[in-house]
């Protein structure tokens, strides 16, 4: 009989800027606690940068659009898709030094060993990035 593979985790929060923290607090938390040393940090930034990234550009609405977390591991990863309600295409950016924000994807792209942007079948943006890890056996 075959391995049954683990549920996904799923959340979805309001396209506020209080749910950067519970996002980041709930991804944590899902996490197994074996491999929370190892991929705590970096997927804690990962979730804050994504959950940022989607209130700023994908919400319209605050108080109606909802930002949407998964998480689940697959082929030695753990990857976090997060969308948002938008229809633009998240794209790396090159800001000069005096600049105070866009480098958000610049740190999931130093972070994540793959990450991508794909349109979601009926309304939105996905942004998928994943973790390698190396569980002890």
């Amino acid at each position: 009989m075959p391995e049954i593979p683990l549920v996904p985790a799923h959340w979805r929060f309001p396209a506020h800027p209080a749910s950067v923290r519970r996002a980041r607090h709930a991804v944590a938390e899902s996490l197994p606690h074996v491999l929370r040393p190892q991929l705590g940090d970096d997927l804690g930034l990962l979730t804050s940068e994504l959950v940022t990234n989607a209130i700023r550009h994908g919400a319209c609405r605050e108080d109606e659009d909802l930002i949407e977390l998964v998480l689940w591991p697959a082929d030695g990863h753990y990857w976090l898709a997060v969308s948002d309600p938008g229809s633009g295409k998240p794209e790396l950016a090159r800001p000069d030094t005096d600049s105070e924000s866009g480098r958000g994807l610049i740190i999931v792209e130093s972070l994540a060993t793959a990450w991508t942007v794909r349109p979601r079948p009926t309304r939105g943006t996905s942004v998928v990035a994943g973790l390698s890890f190396h569980q002890g056996g």
